[in-house]
């Protein structure tokens, strides 16, 4: 058996498709009954979110399991699997479980750091186990990711690093406006995404600061995922006047409405939306450019020569660099946001969960190696007391006339020896297991000890290189 993960996020897979190729609540109960049915997958856990689907599981083969996989995400997407493969990435073993310990920290969203994930995580493992499709080695795996994703927020400031960002480009964008001079300070501590998919806190909540970033200015998101909902709230509580948002999905872009106090209108209004705001706020996800030069010139012809900020929060990006040579117009990107932000903090925090996924890795890898091979070390122990019991049975028939002392001693020798012999091979075996190919020695002694085939035997995993694309 060994651990394997398919999927495709926002890195690899344009929005449409991940859309196509989401999962409801409603229907996870069947995809991971049709997954376990399928001749070499025998866990699974289903991670759908508007940012990814990823399909964890305990397979029999690698081949078969990436085979039964991708087959089951190409049904649900309704995709051609020749058209589907282009964007999957897959992770076996190691790196699929330093894969699920990096995504469950929020190193892995498209706001690095923000911890919404860790609670689709959580409620992921949870469907599954309401769904019989997962125990043993797979329910070990997210215990202990749900571990290190509490880990990661609480011990390090990783969650605050994508709600940084934000506050500091709508401080950039207000300075750009001419609504602030031209050092921008941040006037309240950015808010946090929160386990519900949105940023936390009230619509109508106000820094406490002697002036709003962006009083009275007119806002325009683009795009409602979880970027777009922190960015919401980070404008009006910087004094926004009006928030307007538009999204692929309507009902998405009502709920942020709803939620941070602003009004929805459709894509196709795009170019007479950016004509009125003061500032747009892109944060799509999408895999092409979706706010086009030649519609932001349209808009300028309306503007009457008012300046323009665009702030593209997306990655790929949603905003054609080409609209920084219009008149009155400035683009501020993400790498521009890093290095006003103080880009070595963020580096700090990123690289401190870095090394806390490392280490944490290696941990569930050793504990995860010597429980594969107990079953041989018990085995081997099992055997070896069975053969004593026997001989001592028999030394006891030809030596009746030994007092119970003169038998204790006797038999503690022989229980000594046995076990001075077995030290080693039994130490050894589980140290080694850590090693390219260590499950083969455990293997080896099963074989050298003609140990009972009922004993569950370790699989070799295969090679980690075969496929890891990401």
């Amino acid at each position: 058996m060994s651990l394997l993960v398919v999927g495709l996020n926002h890195r690899t897979a344009p929005t449409s498709l991940l859309e196509q190729a989401s999962v409801s609540a409603t229907d996870t109960a069947k995809v991971l009954h049709d997954l376990i049915a399928a001749t070499h997958v025998t866990e699974a856990i289903v991670l759908s979110t508007c940012n990814r689907i990823e399909i964890y599981a305990e397979v029999e083969t690698f081949h078969g399991g990436v085979a039964d996989i991708s087959d089951q995400i190409s049904r649900i997407s309704g995709i051609d699997l020749a058209d589907l493969a282009a964007h999957l990435y897959v992770h076996h073993d190691a790196r699929a479980v330093g894969h699920l310990f990096s995504v469950v920290c929020g190193l892995d969203s498209m706001l690095v750091g923000e911890s919404q994930i860790l609670g689709q995580v959580r409620g992921a493992f949870r469907a599954a186990q309401a769904a019989g499709s997962v125990s043993g080695e797979l329910s070990a795996l997210f215990q202990a990711a749900l571990r290190v994703g509490k880990r990661a927020h609480s011990e390090t400031s990783i969650d605050a690093a994508g709600a940084s960002i934000v506050a500091v480009g709508i401080q950039l964008a207000a300075s750009s406006l001419g609504i602030l001079g031209e050092e921008p300070v941040v006037p309240v501590a950015a808010p946090s995404i929160g386990a519900g998919g949105v940023a936390s806190g009230q619509a109508g909540a106000a820094p406490e600061a002697e002036q709003l970033p962006l009083a009275g200015a007119r806002v325009l998101l683009v795009g409602a995922g979880a970027v777009g909902s922190l960015a919401a709230q980070t404008a009006r509580r910087a004094g926004a006047a009006d928030i307007v948002i538009a999204n692929r999905t309507p009902a998405r872009a009502a709920r942020v409405a709803d939620l941070h106090g602003g009004r929805v209108v459709g894509l196709t209004d795009l170019t007479h939306e950016i004509m009125m705001a003061d500032l747009v706020i892109s944060s799509t996800g999408a895999t092409g450019l979706v706010v086009e030069h030649d519609a932001v010139a349209a808009a300028l012809s309306g503007r009457g020569g008012r300046p323009l900020v665009f702030l593209d929060l997306a990655l790929p990006h949603d905003i054609d660099p080409a609209v920084r040579a219009l008149p009155g117009v400035s683009l501020l990107d993400l790498e521009a946001l890093r290095v006003a932000l103080d880009g070595a903090q963020v580096a700090h925090d990123v690289e401190a969960v870095r090394s806390l996924v490392a280490a944490e890795v290696a941990g569930f890898l050793d504990r995860r190696r010597a429980v594969r091979v107990a079953p041989t070390v018990v085995a081997l122990r099992a055997h070896a007391d069975a053969v004593v019991h026997g001989e001592l049975a028999r030394l006891h028939t030809r030596l009746p006339d030994l007092d119970d002392r003169e038998w204790a001693q006797v038999e503690g020798a022989v229980r000594r020896v046995v076990d001075k012999l077995l030290h080693a091979p039994t130490v050894r075996v589980q140290q080694l297991a850590g090693a390219p190919g260590g499950d083969s020695y455990a293997e080896a002694l099963r074989e050298l000890f003609d140990l009972p085939r009922e004993v569950p035997a370790v699989v070799s995993a295969p090679d980690l290189d075969l496929v890891e694309r990401s």
